[in-house]
């Protein structure tokens, strides 16, 4: 059975982590989220934050956007590729329902994918 648990392995926490992926990343954007990727080179994928708040204001809204991409990166995980994910959001984000949220993420993460496979 596979477990589908979102661990602190799977999150990227420390400023390395961060600069690491912004260093030499591959990226894929939307009018609402931007999605940063790099390889790792460990055996599962990780995914960090960087939304700002002069970007997306109130708490809140900060919040469930990053519940609703932990939800997908938990669910997916075992699919996904081992790259370190960055996710960064832009101020009409807040406009989207959480399904339009969750497919605008999955729409960004296959488009990546895409790249990583060229």
């Amino acid at each position: 059975m596979v477990k589908l648990t979102f661990p602190r392995e799977l999150r990227l926490l420390t400023p390395f982590d961060f600069s690491y992926v912004f260093q030499e990343s591959i990226r894929a954007g939307s009018p609402f989220l931007t999605l940063v990727t790099r390889k790792n080179t460990l055996a599962h994928p990780r995914l960090g934050f960087a939304i700002a708040k002069k970007q997306v204001k109130r708490a809140h809204e900060r919040n469930r956007i990053k519940r609703l991409t932990k939800e997908y990166f938990r669910h997916y995980q075992h699919q996904l590729p081992n790259l370190d994910f960055i996710l960064m959001a832009k101020q009409p984000v807040i406009g989207l329902t959480n399904q339009q949220l969750v497919d605008t993420l999955d729409q960004l993460c296959q488009r990546i994918i895409t790249k990583q496979m060229v």
